[in-house]
């Protein structure tokens, strides 16, 4: 026997025979152990042990007596949490935290209001102190904490919680920014005028009544509500294993979209929508789009997104700042400006400055100051992406249909509502009913007193008790026993004629009110009439415009929302670093200047590839294996000018010696537009560009590549264009693009240009016919042709010479198709970049030698040459340094698809570099026009 059976033994000596019974059925893991679910025999035969240890189970039958002189009852411990956990859950659900569809109250809220009522605390009567209100509430009604009560009744008083309030607080009752209401002994309140309308007619018996917790008083289980309170101004609990929260909505619409449901019994969502388009909160605010409002209206449940209303004010200064006069539904706005202090600290919202609040009691107003330059969209974008200035409301219309929760729909919402003023108006109607019967049937009986007014007074006067007297009219007459009461109970001064006809005309009204009250019960087209009528007259009284704007664009934040869309030049170099900065970076400098450093390179490094695109432009990574990678420009990593960047590897997934080959920026991917690939060993191929309209982590295949070849060069193309493809032999070769067939992504293309061994194609350039063809050499000598000197020949040919061939000059090293309001960028491996005019070049035949474009240090050479459009020339004082001239950014916009519009008026500073050595998309406008 080991220590731990001793220790069971030892501790079980001296234990009471049905003690070890139980314990040893417990520790019995399948046949003994208790469980709550099972309906099999074994909970008999456990309830039998019991018995047979305790005695009979009697379940609330007197089983004997405690010290107290309370009665015993003997249950199975976990029968008795299951069953007390039951009970508590559906007194919190029915009790406590769901309203009722009929009057859109919870318990607490229907007590107040019923305890201020009864004390006759009316609109019209001076306010009470609050915490007389709580004490009376507490005392009669609701047997709970003083707190709970309170703050209950100061959200109903609140403007920015109820869309309706239904009490009117004196003195402070909080605010928007989260500053709770002074104690109730300061606070004063009273009824609200619409509170009215939930208890009128009350004491017509309209409503079922049920006796207080102590049963000393009755309290009405539901309100009449003579307007749909549940939808006007919502509610929010949580229960036990379920929660409601119903939005808020404007009383017009809501009432108007009951009517119409009378009118329209089979009324669609849609219909209905018409009519309450969605909620209505008490802060106002944007609703984006409507899908959530309809799936809450069509299931119950929906997620509605809402939204802040802003709006942008310019400063003397040049500033912008936004200002938000409008914030979600249920946001504090003081836990607001401290989430959005955070996030400047934080610096994970960028461009504020200042903040403040200018709310006052004419409305909200918070003002955000933002820095100079900052576009305020991207900011507010930011503050609704990060901040509760954009919020989602979850609509769960979850209400007690019959003392049972439901998850309601709109239709079952206003049917319910519109069952239960049916039940109102009906039981008003023969509580109105009976009584008019009642006094009609008194005023018959003075009647017929009045006609025989003697012998009436005959018998009273010869009667010793009332008793006697009216059994002797009784038997005179025939008056019921309260005519005969009415009648001793008569004042003289109702003998007189002119009492006569008062009681004659009173009676003549009575009766045709009781015609009007049973042809109403009797027709029940004639009550919802009547519940149209009153609910419209109350829609007069105490409704009020929409506060909430919805919007009919469903609007998702997208990350580009947050992202400025702004001009960045992208720079890859040659061993695959890629980044991408500011366009105003550079300087420009005149022909045969220096230049200026653009890219700190590491060692054997140069430029490939360097364009001005969008932020919100897609760019397409063609790679030398024929694969194509897409990225947007904000996807990629910010640098400084002379930063090197990021490997591109760590961006794209590139596989050992896949380089990038060419690299396209566009916006759309046009059906009627294509893709120009060529390879180095001459190979061409057309691909429309919509067949690149996707995405895969792993590329997809843009071209297929032979054996020893790779992809060169990929430009956008349009129908009627001309292609020029020019080897490092010197030789250039133009012809039509509909020589070249189009085909699908996965395919190789046709020959281009043939060519000798050892030599390979350097360039490929789109042009409509018309412009001058620019080609430099290694060592930086270079001259424009007229393309129209070119011949035009089927695709496959040797082509012909377009520059004299030395070696002093080097092979040819790149090509462009100019204009004369062109401008060009001639980099070098260094990295050293000049800007040239295209009217300072000389322009000579095709088969010419050119001239020295700029002087190249030994062991550089030119390695690319960007085109652009030339800004206007500008005056000499102008200039900030000798020999530099301010530059205008958008001048690079042909070079680009989607590029934006030139504005040569508008300096820009130091861009200009960084559109040097961009191979990139097609020409917007033909050269040369």
């Amino acid at each position: 026997m080991n220590n731990d059976e001793r220790d069971q033994t030892g501790a079980s000596e001296g234990m009471p025979e049905d003690l070890k019974r139980l314990l040893a059925r417990a520790e019995e893991q399948e046949e003994g152990a208790y469980n709550p679910d099972s309906d099999s025999d074994e909970e008999d035969d456990g309830d039998e042990e019991l018995e047979e240890s305790f005695g009979a189970n009697t379940r609330g039958e007197d089983a004997g007596t405690d010290i107290n002189g309370g009665s015993l009852q003997i249950s199975e411990f976990g029968k008795e949490m299951k069953q007390s956990f039951i009970e508590y859950s559906m007194s919190v659900i029915t009790a406590r935290a769901l309203p009722d569809v009929r009057d859109g109250l919870k318990p607490v809220h229907r007590r107040i209001l019923y305890a201020m009522n009864e004390s006759g605390i009316f609109p019209n009567r001076p306010h009470k102190k609050s915490a007389w209100t709580v004490g009376e509430v507490i005392g009669k009604y609701h047997p709970h904490g003083d707190s709970a009560v309170y703050d209950t009744m100061v959200r109903l008083a609140q403007w920015f919680s109820m869309r309706t309030p239904l009490i009117d607080g004196h003195g402070n009752f909080g605010n928007i920014d989260g500053d709770g209401a002074a104690a109730m002994r300061y606070t004063e309140s009273r009824l609200a005028k619409p509170a009215m309308e939930l208890l009128r007619d009350l004491q017509k018996d309209t409503v079922d009544w049920q006796p207080n917790y102590d049963e000393s008083l009755a309290e009405p289980t539901a309100l009449p509500a003579r307007f749909p309170n549940l939808l006007v101004n919502g509610s929010q609990g949580i229960a036990v294993g379920m929660a409601t929260n119903i939005a808020p909505h404007n009383m017009n619409e809501a009432i108007e979209a009951t009517c119409y449901l009378i009118d329209h019994p089979d009324a669609t969502v849609d219909e209905l929508m018409q009519i309450m388009p969605g909620p209505d909160f008490p802060t106002g605010a944007l609703i984006m789009g409507t899908e959530g409002i309809r799936q809450s209206y069509e299931t119950g449940r929906g997620s509605i997104t809402v939204r802040a209303k802003a709006h942008v004010e310019s400063t003397k200064t040049g500033r912008s700042r936004l200002v938000f006069t409008e914030i979600p539904y249920m946001v504090n706005k003081g836990t607001l400006q401290e989430k959005i202090a955070s996030l400047v600290n934080e610096k994970r919202i960028e461009g504020i400055s200042d903040m403040r609040d200018e709310s006052t009691q004419k409305g909200l107003r918070l003002v955000i100051e933002l820095k100079k330059g900052v576009i305020p969209q991207v900011v507010l974008n930011n503050l609704y992406k990060y901040t509760s200035l954009q919020t989602t409301f979850g609509a769960n219309n979850l209400a007690l249909v019959n003392g049972v929760p439901k998850c309601l729909s709109l239709r079952e919402m206003l049917q319910h509502y519109i069952d239960h003023q049916v039940d109102v108006v009906t039981r008003r109607t023969r509580f109105d009913l009976k009584k008019a019967q009642a006094r009609a049937h008194i005023l018959e009986g003075y009647l017929i007193a009045l006609d025989h007014i003697d012998e009436v007074i005959s018998i009273i006067r010869s009667s010793q008790t009332d008793a006697e007297a009216s059994s002797r009219l009784i038997e005179r007459f025939g008056f019921s026993p309260e005519q005969t009461t009415a009648i001793l109970e008569m004042k003289l001064r109702r003998l007189t004629g002119l009492e006569r006809d008062k009681i004659e005309e009173e009676l003549d009204g009575l009766r045709r009110a009781i015609a009007y009250y049973e042809d109403l019960l009797a027709h029940e087209e004639k009550i919802l009439g009547v519940i149209k009528e009153e609910m419209r007259e109350i829609a007069r009284k105490f409704g009020d415009k929409r506060r909430t704007q919805i919007t009919h664009v469903e609007k998702d934040l997208d990350v580009e929302d947050l992202i400025a869309d702004e001009d960045m030049v992208v720079t890859i170099t040659h061993t695959g670093y890629v980044k991408r900065i500011p366009v105003a970076a550079y300087r420009a400098q005149k022909r045969g200047g220096k230049g200026v450093s653009g890219v700190n390179l590491k060692e054997d490094d140069v430029i490939d590839e360097m364009f001005i695109a969008s932020t919100h432009e897609y760019v397409l990574f063609f790679s030398s294996k024929g694969k194509v990678y897409r990225l947007k420009v904000h996807e990629l990593p910010e640098g400084t000018r002379q930063a090197r960047g990021t490997a591109i590897v760590n961006l794209l997934p590139f596989e050992d010696g896949e380089k990038i080959a060419s690299v396209i920026s566009c916006r759309a991917f046009p059906e009627d537009e294509y893709l120009m690939f060529a390879t180095a060993s001459g190979m061409v191929k057309k691909t429309a560009m919509a067949a690149y309209d996707r995405s895969r982590r792993d590329g997809l295949i843009a071209i297929n590549i032979k054996a020893g070849d790779r992809l060169l060069g990929v430009r956008r193309v349009k129908p009627g264009d001309k292609i020029i493809m020019a080897t490092t032999a010197g030789k250039a070769i133009m012809f039509c693009e509909d020589q070249v067939r189009a085909t699908g992504r996965d395919t190789s293309g046709v020959r281009g240009i043939t060519m000798k061994g050892g030599t390979e194609v350097l360039g490929m350039e789109i042009t409509n016919g018309s412009g001058e063809l620019f080609v430099v050499t290694e060592h930086g000598y270079g001259k424009r042709t007229p393309v129209a000197e070119y011949p035009e020949q089927n695709r496959g040919g040797q082509g012909v010479y377009t520059i004299q061939m030395t070696e002093r000059k080097g092979a040819l090293a790149a090509m462009k198709v100019v204009g004369p309001q062109h401008e060009l960028f001639i980099i070098t491996e260094n990295a050293t970049v000049i800007r040239v005019k295209t009217a300072e070049i000389s322009q000579t035949g095709r088969a010419t030698q050119g001239v020295k474009m700029m002087s190249v240090d030994e062991g550089d050479r030119v390695c690319a040459v960007a085109r652009m459009t030339a800004g206007k020339d500008k005056p000499e004082d102008s200039v900030e340094d000798e020999g530099e001239e301010p530059l205008d950014p958008s001048a690079a916009g042909d070079e680009l698809a989607g590029a934006p519009a030139i504005d040569e008026e508008d300096a820009a500073g130091e861009a200009a570099a960084a559109h040097a050595g961009a191979d990139d998309a097609a020409l917007e406008d033909p050269i040369g026009e």
